[in-house]
């Protein structure tokens, strides 16, 4: 299994998505929107980069987590900075398990504890990605914008 490549694919789209929302204002960025459970663009991509940690920085990698506080994050730069942040140990996992996509891992949800893979964990983290990207680009949509394509194949 080679997660680097793939990796390399989701961070391909992802660029796509934080470059768009770049062109969003910092208000638009900011607005919470009742329909989305997650509020704001800015909380969605949040929520994105501690999925990340929680899955793989925590358990895949045995961290503690280190999650980024939505409040903290005010505009598209410093949530940039927090996805560069999740490269850093998105890469390291993906090295470490290279070999060993489908070794035993300890996971917990809640209350709820079980044994996971890598790649479980890894797919998990992505998919999560990828919903929340389309509620972003819906988002904005409500906003006023015209949302772009930020499939991996466009």
């Amino acid at each position: 299994m080679d997660f680097q490549k793939q990796y390399d694919l989701v961070r391909s789209s992802r660029k796509v998505l934080l470059d768009y929302c770049a062109t969003l204002t910092d208000a638009d960025f900011l607005a919470a929107h009742p329909a989305f459970g997650r509020g704001s663009v800015r909380d969605l991509l949040v929520h994105n980069a501690n999925t990340y940690q929680w899955w793989i920085g925590t358990h895949a990698l045995q961290g503690r987590p280190d999650f980024t506080d939505k409040d903290s994050l005010t505009d598209i730069a410093q949530a940039v900075s927090v996805f560069d942040q999740v490269d850093v140990f998105v890469v390291e996992f993906c090295e470490r398990f290279k070999d060993d996509p489908t070794a035993t891992l300890p996971a917990s949800l809640g209350e709820k504890k079980f044994l996971s893979t890598p790649i479980e964990l890894f797919t998990h983290a992505i998919t999560h990605e990828f919903h929340h990207k389309g509620q972003i680009l819906s988002l904005t949509r409500q906003l006023g914008y015209v949302p772009i394509d930020t499939d991996i194949i466009r």
